[in-house]
């Protein structure tokens, strides 16, 4: 058995006020079992007021999680709130840990913080949650590769840290209270957790005729589309002017087909660009496989809050389910910005339904796989995406 609840807390001034509010509802949704973990999402705010701190503190479990934009719970979203989404079993068991910094390198720090985690463990977990630092040198796939370094079957999910600030320089880590810039926490879940995963990104009708392939590259760096430099190309296709990246493209997605990879899913990943360097190469927001082809996708606000809707529905036509966790792409929070900023928060707290525990918050990309085979995920990273948890 597993339950879930999602906790909130608009006080951001007084500490105790906002640990008691978090303990009344506590008791009010939730018997604690015998192992608990807390998923913490909050504006910065709450830490630079001690609020975080003392509420970690003050709970008898385990806390990580990360800053956000904004994020909902059951029938409350908002921007200066503090949420927590407890799960809690007898059978599944949960063991936290944080890494070192990670601004020199993430392999040898990620394998060390996980084997030390899971040294006492007689089985590899059913599932890792994560919360990276937004370090902009390093892509999200970084973090899924150091990861499967240790650990090569288990399902990842999670978010990058962001925050609602021009430069995103509040962003931060949690873990037990303490923050970080630049490590990364996470928790190893035991037992038979049967966790299940949805991904949503946008219409599949909505892909433009531009279409290119990826002829030389190295992560997330690409350095020729169509046997010619990166930069011509999208040059050629007026994304670039004079070797500057063009304002009203840097948000356009491509839907990537990685079709060259050893664990080819068939499934497109989404990438947004990310900046053209002085040597005409691009860097994207992710990895992008040479031999890759891909598509641009026209998006609209409409077509963000379909896609939400579509991938709420698949939750509410699930049997067996305790709980939902979502991160969605901050530029779909941008993408509805100018008519309301948390209307896929809110068309998340209409259609889904209201037994149904979750939380939801927004992330500067997005972990998730996107295909369990014989027990083996296929773990991704993504670009403007909707990713979904499912217990």
């Amino acid at each position: 058995m597993l339950r879930c609840t999602g906790l909130y807390t608009y006080e951001i001034d007084d500490a105790e006020i906002a640990l008691a509010d978090i303990k009344a509802q506590l008791e009010d949704n939730l018997k604690l079992l015998k192992n608990t973990v807390g998923i913490l999402m909050c504006h910065p705010e709450f830490i630079a007021s001690g609020v975080v701190k003392h509420i970690c503190e003050g709970l008898p479990f385990d806390v990580v999680g990360s800053t956000t934009a904004s994020q909902a719970v059951n029938n409350e979203v908002g921007e200066l709130i503090l949420t927590i989404f407890v799960i809690t079993s007898d059978e599944v068991w949960f063991k936290t840990g944080v890494t070192e910094q990670l601004d020199e390198g993430i392999d040898e720090p990620v394998v060390k913080a996980f084997e030390k985690a899971s040294s006492k463990a007689s089985e590899p977990p059913g599932l890792v949650l994560i919360f990276t630092p937004l370090i902009l040198k390093y892509s999200g796939d970084s973090y899924i590769y150091a990861i499967q370094k240790i650990m090569p079957s288990v399902p990842i999910f999670g978010a990058i840290a962001i925050d609602d600030t021009a430069d995103h320089g509040l962003c931060e880590t949690i873990h037990n209270g303490e923050n970080y810039l630049a490590a990364m926490p996470f928790v190893l879940c035991y037992g038979n957790i049967n966790p299940r995963f949805i991904v949503g990104t946008f219409p599949e009708e909505n892909v433009m005729p531009y279409k290119g392939e990826i002829t030389k590259s190295s992560g997330s760096l690409v350095q020729e589309i169509n046997n010619i430099d990166a930069c011509s190309y999208f040059e050629s296709i007026g994304f670039v002017k004079d070797g500057v990246l063009l304002g009203k493209f840097n948000l356009m997605p491509f839907a990537i087909d990685q079709k060259k990879r050893v664990d080819y899913d068939g499934i497109s990943v989404v990438r947004g660009l990310a900046v053209v360097n002085e040597d005409k190469t691009i860097r994207f927001r992710g990895d992008v496989d040479e031999g890759s082809v891909f598509t641009l996708l026209a998006c609209e606000v409409d077509d963000v809050l379909s896609v939400t809707m579509e991938k709420i529905e698949q939750i509410n036509a699930l049997q067996k389910v305790n709980g939902a966790l979502m991160f969605s792409c901050i530029v779909r929070r941008m993408m509805t910005m100018r008519d309301n900023p948390h209307k896929e928060l809110e068309v998340v707290t209409e259609v889904l339904k209201t037994d149904i525990p979750f939380m939801m918050s927004y992330a500067g990309g997005e972990i998730c796989p996107t295909l369990m085979k014989d027990g083996v995920p296929t773990n991704r990273f993504h670009n403007y995406s909707l990713v979904i948890l499912v217990l």
